[in-house]
């Protein structure tokens, strides 16, 4: 026989049901309240970084627009140079003219001209053989000088090689062997003259033209094939040369009292070496040296001392300051700069 059931159980079992479906809903339903919450704050964020990126670009194109309203700048009303501002076409120039001024005779330039050369290589004296009207013969007639003009141009430049030949043989007196002594200044080594040495120094150093250039130069303009390496020779020849120039040069200086230094950085194939100068009245000594130290002063002063010292206050420099006569601290007075930090010293005599 079957148990009897409660029927009274069921109605709260299916409201228990009902109320734990309920708050699952409401549940799900503030987490998905708490997400919109969560998208919509950065939404908001959004919103922010977008007005202010818009803010900033009004602002540019306010700028812009205030920018292209200005006036172009020109020679008159800014630092613009004359040469970059703007020129009207004569039609124009002309067009603004007032009729009093157009009808006004303009002023003629005086002109000018080559002078004419004073030694000619060679004069051409042409003289009229025919009358250009009747062509009546005028060798006899006389005609004087109406214009005298020149003409100018370059000669084709060829290299002047000479070949030098020693002769020699065996003596048929004692049958020592001889050989001819060559002339001066054509002695055997390298093959190129004095002026075209001189030629290569001035393209090189007066021109700053480089070496591959200066080589297809050579070869263009005189048909001279030169290589690079020979142009260091010459350029590593003439060296004596010079340094016996610059050792007058420095000599001069130091027999003068006052001697002035600077020193900037000089990049030497890959590396930085340091460009010194020293320097007064019309001398001044260049020097390349890969140090910025106070060797390369004391190296050019030797054990010289000029009565006056003017340089900057880097440490370096302060090894060409004159020898303290006293054991006082030294002073100096400033020629340029702050009183505090002057940027040039001069070094007194005894200071």
């Amino acid at each position: 026989m079957a148990a009897p059931v409660d029927k009274s159980a069921r109605p709260w079992s299916e409201e228990a049901t009902s109320i734990a479906v309920r708050l699952a809903r409401i549940e799900g339903l503030v987490a998905r309240v708490a997400a919109l919450e969560a998208k919509n704050a950065a939404l908001r964020a959004r919103v922010g970084m977008l007005e202010a990126e818009n803010a900033a670009l009004k602002a540019d194109n306010a700028a812009l627009r205030e920018k292209l309203e200005r006036p172009p700048k020109t020679p008159d009303n800014s630092g613009t140079p004359p040469s970059r501002g703007h020129k009207a076409n004569g039609a124009a120039e002309a067009g603004r003219k007032s009729a009093a001024e157009a009808g006004r005779k303009s002023k003629v330039h005086a002109g000018a001209h080559r002078p004419l050369h004073p030694e000619p290589t060679r004069r051409r004296e042409v003289l009229v053989e025919r009358c250009p009207h009747c062509r009546a013969a005028l060798a006899a007639a006389s005609q004087a000088p109406l214009q005298a003009y020149d003409r100018i141009d370059i000669p084709r430049i060829t290299p002047d090689v000479t070949r030098v030949t020693l002769y020699g043989g065996t003596c048929p007196c004692c049958h020592g062997r001889f050989k001819a002594a060559p002339p001066a200044g054509l002695e055997p080594g390298s093959p190129f003259g004095p002026n075209l040495r001189a030629l290569v120094l001035y393209l090189r150093f007066g021109q700053a033209i480089p070496f591959a250039r200066l080589a297809r130069l050579l070869s263009d303009l005189f048909g001279l094939s030169v290589s690079e390496g020979a142009l260091a020779s010459m350029l590593a020849d003439s060296a004596p040369a010079f340094a016996l120039q610059a050792s007058d040069i420095r000599r001069h200086l130091l027999s003068g009292t006052v001697l002035q230094s600077d020193e900037t950085s000089v990049r030497v194939g890959n590396r930085t070496f340091w460009a010194w100068v020293f320097h007064h009245g019309d001398s001044a000594c260049f020097a390349i040296r890969p140090s910025r130290g106070k060797a390369v002063v004391a190296a050019f002063l030797g054990d010289v001392r000029p009565a006056f010292w003017v340089s900057d206050r880097l440490g370096a420099q302060m090894a060409g300051r004159p020898r303290s006569t006293r054991s006082a601290s030294p002073t100096c007075c400033a020629t340029s700069g702050t009183p505090a930090t002057p940027a040039t010293t001069l070094w007194p005599p005894g200071s």
